[in-house]
């Protein structure tokens, strides 16, 4: 079934929650606190498919259920999310609903005051639907300031058909047989793995996952309040990927490849079998159907998750990931929030699973999910000992970037490991 039917048979279901939500909401549901009308803006990051698609029935469902409230909305790609919503954030000109990526980002414009604080706003429903540790990620002192539409976990997504073409009957499980997955492809003439450097965070995401493996969780935690990163592991992870990254396995010319525009950035070359694996969160497949010829899933993705690394203080099992939601600015009426908890209804987040190909953070609507490769991620989601939410989120921007752009200047041959870690010092050391 396509995302525009789905959302087409539960219309009906929509409608009658949307009822329900506009009588029990907030102070500001409906047409406003003074009575007069609503209108709000709403940046997403969804510019093309089934997932635009989405925002615009969802928006227009809820604008029909309350009359006097309109919703403006914006798409943006998302690797100028961040610059232009923090921009908007500083000059006092946010959007009222916008993208949040939880974490010390979060943090970063709940200190500045602007978010708005959702604590007593979030339905009993959602509240029992998601449960308390889907909002952790959007919770700041104790209170929550976002809500959570999708859990991300990342892991390798391959080409079960270049894998065979290659000889390779199984999955990596460790670095050893990834490099050894690595040989056979490039022996193949296959490119082993896409990587879209250009825009920095995938490169990054290999520095993540070898921390991950080399860095216990207490760790990693620590960090993200002591901003120290001292601790041998962190140079153990960048000495980890320089050393893999010596064996060539990324795409030609991955240092200017985009991560997710056309059929030329890295998954577009997983899409149309240009390179055999991409290291990505749970997006992934969604993106990938997105630019493969007949814009269809697919068919022979697989997922197994990243290989383990030989004397790593990390747990076995334990995943690298986010979780995607929205927050409301620090002045938005409460019928923000309203929308929120629309778009989190059982209902609401079956139609989000099936637009985006990914997995909803609405326990009860995961059901839904049958691309054989999400439900190989869900299966280890639900297994993990613990989730660590991705590294630039996790530390905020300022430190983020600066990790970001240190694992890139150390694949460009501009820097090293220890260059890594002297760079997240000095970011952190300016907080």
């Amino acid at each position: 079934m396509t995302a525009r039917k789905t959302l087409a048979t539960t219309a009906a279901l929509l409608t009658g929650l949307l009822a329900l939500t506009a009588c029990g909401g907030g102070s500001g549901s409906g047409s406003g606190e003074d009575g007069g009308d609503v209108s709000m803006t709403f940046w997403h990051n969804s510019t093309t498919g089934d997932g635009k698609a989405y925002w615009e029935d969802m928006v227009s469902q809820f604008e029909e259920a309350n009359p006097g409230v309109t919703i403006d909305v914006q798409a943006i790609q998302n690797e100028d999310m961040d610059g232009k919503l923090q921009t908007a954030l500083n000059s006092g000109d946010a959007p009222d609903i916008f993208m949040a990526r939880g974490g010390g980002k979060l943090a970063d414009v709940v200190e500045a005051g602007q978010v708005k604080d959702l604590t007593d706003l979030v339905s009993d429903d959602v509240k029992s639907e998601l449960g308390d540790a889907a909002f952790n990620a959007f919770s700041v002192d104790g209170k929550v300031y976002g809500m959570p539409v999708a859990v991300l976990p990342g892991g390798i997504y391959y080409s079960k058909d270049l894998f065979a073409q290659a000889g390779i009957t199984e999955t990596p499980t460790t670095m050893d047989e990834l490099s050894d997955a690595v040989t056979a492809l490039k022996d193949a003439g296959i490119d082993p793995i896409a990587l879209g450097a250009k825009d920095a965070w995938p490169a990054a995401h290999w520095y993540y996952f070898f921390a991950l493996r080399e860095c216990g969780q207490d760790t990693m935690t620590d960090s993200a309040s002591s901003k120290d990163f001292s601790d041998p592991c962190w140079l153990a992870a960048g000495e980890d990927l320089e050393e893999f990254a010596g064996t060539e396995p990324f795409n030609n010319g991955f240092l200017t490849t985009t991560a997710q525009q056309g059929a030329g950035s890295s998954a577009g070359l997983l899409a149309n079998h240009q390179a055999a694996m991409e290291l990505m969160g749970a997006w992934e497949p969604g993106v990938v159907a997105s630019l493969t010829p007949d814009e269809q899933p697919l068919a022979d993705l697989g997922w197994f998750p990243f290989p383990a690394v030989d004397g790593g203080d990390g747990e076995a099992g334990a995943m690298m990931g986010g979780v995607d939601g929205y927050s409301c600015s620090v002045n938005a009426p409460d019928a923000c929030a309203d929308f929120l908890n629309f778009v989190l209804s059982k209902e609401g987040q079956e139609a989000y699973a099936e637009a985006f190909q990914t997995l909803p953070a609405n326990k009860e609507a995961q059901g839904v999910v049958t691309t054989p490769a999400l439900q190989d991620v869900l299966a280890a989601y639900n297994d993990a000992p613990y989730v660590q939410v991705w590294l630039d989120t996790l530390y905020g921007q300022n430190v983020g970037n600066a990790l970001n752009t240190g694992v890139v200047d150390m694949l460009a041959g501009k820097g090293d490991a220890q260059g890594i870690v002297d760079a997240v010092s000095a970011a952190a050391a300016k907080e």
